[in-house]
């Protein structure tokens, strides 16, 4: 029997796609499923994801079939032609997206070719298989950027040698992903380039629809919005550059230097970008750096996330925080090439620091593989404590927190005990943020 996931920190391939669609600009997604799917996927989009809101024509205004027991005998096509017709009248968009739900693929509903009946109209409307059974919220991600890249982004033959587009921060998922989005496309913009990212601030249709003409595709993870880049190579002919999530000084400037040589652009030219952002970033640390050691902020950590979060984390924390990661649960479903792909990443840390590894999605285990890591005292009287310590993980590793004594800060989804705006944590500034909210968790009882 196949081990079932405790507290996942994500939803089904359909939530995926949902909190994808509903971040698009001018997007309305339709779903095709059971009723009460569309509401327990929204309150888990919003609740649990630092109270972003449901966004345009989303939330509980998503269309939905709201199939019953009528159509799971019959078959609910008919139903979903008539959820089509409706949602065209009331809801004004310019791209409409029809998903499906588990149940309505195993009777064999057929969202596509619903799809195809409304070819004749003048309205922009695609599909996708969607059930949550074909993986989680990066699954869904994928599937709807694969779908978007194959049928909605033109074909141009022509390249905008200056515009590069620039994906794999997933909406929602990453509780923080307008913000980060928004940093990495201005410091790719000091280079002297467009960016289009197509879920930041002031994306457009048209952004997606033209992003066939760029130069390079930047794909901000190992995993997630990897596949999507390789039908947008074979479709469109943009090659694609998988780099880590960066934050901080470290993973930021290796993100610069990865980009930079790829593109070909002077290296001059991208360290003068570099050491501008790092006069800046220094600026502000040396302000903290009396009461850093004052205080003895330093801390052995615990990091738990997805695997891009982790591995920037992990970076931040022990090579510009000088910090002491001593383990890290990374959260993710992932094959076994995608694992050994995401060790690599924590293999060249400039502190030397070898934090234990884990790969886990149950929630549960982690007190376990933190006692495995860090045994107990077993009546010794001599025996170093895991203390000073702190907690980096979602609104799940609150309970861990307690047992250690530890503070705790929600930095990965699940968070429900934070309210999330604009904030940012990649980049330099964003790790300008990050070191604030660390620090003013550790002083907050003061």
């Amino acid at each position: 029997m196949s081990k079932f996931i405790d507290r996942p920190r994500y939803l089904c391939a359909l939530g995926g796609a949902i909190g994808t669609l509903e971040n698009l600009p001018r997007t309305i997604p339709i779903l095709h499923a059971a009723a009460g799917c569309g509401g327990n996927i929204s309150n888990a989009l919003n609740y649990a994801s630092g109270y972003l809101g449901s966004g345009y024509c989303a939330g509980q205004a998503l269309s939905s079939s709201n199939v019953y027991e009528q159509e799971i005998v019959f078959g609910g096509e008919d139903r979903l032609c008539e959820q089509v017709e409706n949602t065209l009248k009331i809801m004004d968009g310019d791209l409409y997206f029809l998903v499906s739900g588990c149940m309505v693929e195993m009777i064999g509903d057929d969202v596509k070719g619903v799809a195809k009946k409304f070819k004749d109209r003048d309205v922009a409307l695609l599909a996708a298989d969607t059930g949550g059974f074909h993986g989680n919220s990066f699954k869904g991600y994928d599937i709807v950027l694969g779908t978007l890249f194959k049928e909605f982004t033109l074909k141009k033959d022509v390249k905008n040698e200056k515009l590069l587009n620039l994906w794999g921060i997933v909406p929602i998922q990453d509780v923080f992903w307008k913000g980060n989005l928004e940093n990495l496309k201005r410091l790719l913009e000091e280079l002297g380039y467009q960016v289009n990212t197509f879920f930041g601030e002031n994306e457009t249709l048209d952004n997606l629809k033209n992003a066939g003409s760029a130069v390079l595709n930047i794909v901000v993870s190992d995993t997630a919005g990897i596949e999507p880049a390789k039908l947008f190579e074979e479709v469109h002919g943009v090659p694609y550059i998988s780099v880590p999530l960066p934050i901080g000084p470290h993973g930021t400037e290796q993100f610069i230097r990865s980009i930079s040589n790829r593109l070909g652009i002077e290296k001059a030219f991208a360290d003068k970008v570099i050491q501008r952002h790092k006069a800046r970033y220094f600026s502000y640390i040396e302000r903290i750096a009396d009461v850093y050691n004052d205080l003895d902020l330093q801390r052995y950590a615990v990091i738990v996330g997805d695997s891009s979060y982790a591995q920037a984390l992990t970076r931040f924390l022990s090579d510009d925080l000088g910090w002491l990661p001593e383990l890290v649960v990374i959260t993710d479903i992932l094959s076994e090439e995608q694992k050994e792909d995401v060790r690599k990443r924590f293999a060249d840390l400039e502190s030397g620091l070898s934090p234990r590894i884990v790969f886990d999605t149950d929630t549960s285990s982690i007190i376990r593989h933190f006692r495995d890591t860090w045994p107990s005292a077993n009546g010794s009287k001599y025996f170093n404590t895991f203390s000073p310590a702190f907690i980096l993980g979602s609104a799940f590793e609150r309970a861990l927190a307690d047992e250690l004594k530890a503070p705790h800060l929600s930095v990965t989804y699940p968070i429900s005990n934070r309210v999330v705006m604009d904030r940012a944590y990649t980049g330099y500034d964003g790790a300008i943020r990050l070191t604030e909210d660390i620090f003013t968790t550790l002083v907050g009882t003061r």
